[in-house]
């Protein structure tokens, strides 16, 4: 296990053994604790550790309360996650809608080298990595429902889009990089109650 530390100038999380202090290898300065540790700092998403980060930086004192309060925010969102609904229509039997609260996504996307779509498993491994990042992009679909404060999103459809990047090298002969399977599940974000 490391802890994550993080640079009051700079902005640089460090990742450290040991809960003792350290410098920021940029400009030198004391980092500061964020009392984290980094596999409960990388469950928070991108955003949510960014805005933690900016917090902590400001307020260094109330860093420790304001991990609790992020934290107590992440779980309850966990918790909610699995109730929030989806539906490809747009209704649920036995709900009404109170409120519509507007158009949401949720996206994500992979990689695929080149030489890995050639194979005997090719097919699995193309499957697999759909499976993933479709599930990933339900996830941010429920966490955009429940930031904006609803419990089911309706008319959800994917949207799926194919890369084939490719760049010239030094050499002024052409570089195919990876494959790009990018997914983007979107939906509408309502609030629905018993009849």
């Amino acid at each position: 296990m490391e802890y994550i530390y993080i640079c009051p100038k700079c902005g640089i999380v460090y990742r450290n053994k040991t809960d003792s202090p350290n410098r920021c290898s940029s400009c030198g300065i004391d980092t500061i604790y964020s009392t984290y540790n980094d596999q409960d700092w990388y469950a928070f998403s991108r955003d949510e550790r960014e805005e933690l980060k900016a917090r902590i930086i400001a307020n260094p004192d109330r860093a420790k309360q304001q991990v609790t309060e992020m934290t107590n925010r992440y779980l309850e969102r966990q918790k909610a996650l699995p109730n929030i609904l989806i539906s490809s229509g747009f209704s649920f039997e036995g709900y009404r809608i109170v409120k519509y609260s507007g158009y949401i996504s949720g996206d994500d996307a992979v990689q695929i080298p080149r030489s890995g779509i050639f194979g005997s498993d090719n097919g699995k491994k193309l499957t697999d990595a759909l499976v993933r990042i479709r599930k990933q992009a339900l996830k941010e679909l429920k966490e955009a429902a429940f930031d904006l404060g609803c419990n089911a999103v309706i008319g959800v459809d994917f949207d799926y889009i194919t890369l084939e990047p490719e760049t010239a090298n030094f050499r002024g002969g052409t570089l195919y990089e990876p494959y790009i399977i990018c997914v983007t599940a979107n939906g509408n974000a309502v609030v629905i109650e018993k009849e």
